[in-house]
């Protein structure tokens, strides 16, 4: 497997260098693409990697050289954001490029506006796979697992929470920022609506260590993903939070001044408060977590399952991509045509991916 890793440098890439290593006799070579060069080798030298790797450090924004180099890889890993504006550009790409994609995309509109290109991606039967992370990604395998458990599926509210002494990057930041700031969709009594971000307070019993939590309306990817294919859902919600909760609060604040209005200023707040990140590390916990709520009738029954997850961002985010990359080279996906698919959609039983997932180290339960 020829891998082309854009985004390479980053903190979630580095756990995917390092899974990807788990199986590092089939991995012929892992192109790592990012501008900061020195980041990359200095990472690729102390993970210590049994695979040939190759670090290249060339704009992405320049399509007719990143298309070349998809064209020579078996898959495309994308972990280069912010994806609300880099997802649907790079989706486009491995359409063109004929070379299938996997990335942890986690932006809502990011999703509706890649999923413009099924129809592209189908003609040139090309798997686009978006969100495959942490949520979206493990969440919307979870939401499918309770969708098929019962006879009628009526409810499904997503909830997750990050600890904020995880260690991240300035991209990460710009995401926060943008999924609390302006609107969503949300579904509600069979219709989906706009909601405000920030709002929709509830409190969410998490695992260990993490606990009860307020989360809020977030503009991540799963409330307008799983209406759309999971047929019969009255309910579609995603709330998220941030350890401790005074976080949010304080981003909600500076989003009412407008600094968050726009990606350039987006960037510029994410790289200020980057370089002083201890006024969002101070008292956090590492790790991160997410829970999926499902409700509906079985066998005439009223029921109701959830299921939980736990564990560091990186390895919750990077591990679900790369195991869809083996997956997508290996031919388990042969079955579906090309298209645009989120986790849910391309995982119709999605218990084999979950188990391996959970082979793979990530702590992932069941209350059934």
């Amino acid at each position: 497997m020829k891998v082309l890793l854009l985004g390479g440098a980053g903190d979630m890439a580095v756990e995917a260098l390092r899974e990807l290593n788990r199986n590092a006799a089939e991995v012929k070579l892992v192109t790592i693409v990012d501008l900061n060069v020195p980041k990359a080798q200095e990472t690729i030298a102390k993970l210590g990697l049994s695979y040939p790797t190759e670090v290249i450090g060339h704009d992405i924004t320049d399509r007719e050289w990143l298309v070349g180099q998809a064209k020579t890889h078996d898959v495309v890993l994308g972990f280069a954001g912010p994806f609300y504006v880099m997802e649907k550009y790079c989706a486009g790409v491995c359409i063109e490029a004929k070379t299938p994609y996997v990335s942890i995309s986690d932006d809502y509109d990011a999703f509706l506006e890649t999923l413009t290109l099924d129809e592209e991606a189908k003609k040139a039967k090309v798997k686009i796979l978006t969100g495959f992370g942490n949520s979206p990604g493990i969440t919307q395998m979870l939401a499918r697992k309770g969708y098929n458990s019962r006879d009628m599926c009526r409810r499904i509210n997503v909830n997750w929470a990050a600890g904020s002494n995880e260690s991240v990057g300035a991209t990460n930041l710009m995401h926060l920022f943008h999924i609390f700031n302006g609107t969503t969709l949300q579904t509600f009594r069979g219709k989906e609506m706009p909601v405000n971000t920030g709002e929709g307070r509830k409190m969410v019993e998490f695992p260990y260590p993490m606990g009860w939590l307020p989360v809020y309306y977030t503009g991540h990817a799963e409330s307008v993903s799983l209406p759309r294919n999971l047929p019969g859902l009255e309910e579609a919600t995603l709330h998220g939070g941030v350890q401790p909760p005074y976080i949010v609060q304080l981003v909600k604040s500076l989003s009412k001044t407008g600094m968050f209005k726009t990606h350039e200023r987006r960037k510029k707040a994410a790289n200020f408060f980057h370089r002083i990140d201890s006024i969002f590390t101070g008292g956090g916990l590492d790790k991160s977590v997410g829970r999926v709520d499902v409700y509906g009738v079985d066998e005439g029954k009223a029921v109701y399952r959830y299921y939980t997850y736990i564990g560091h961002i990186a390895q919750l985010t990077a591990f679900p991509a790369v195991q869809a990359a083996w997956w997508l080279t290996k031919g388990k996906f042969k079955g579906k045509d090309g298209g645009v698919y989120s986790a849910e959609r391309i995982l119709d039983q999605p218990d084999e991916f979950l188990s391996e997932l959970i082979g793979r180290g990530l702590e992932i339960y069941y209350y059934e």
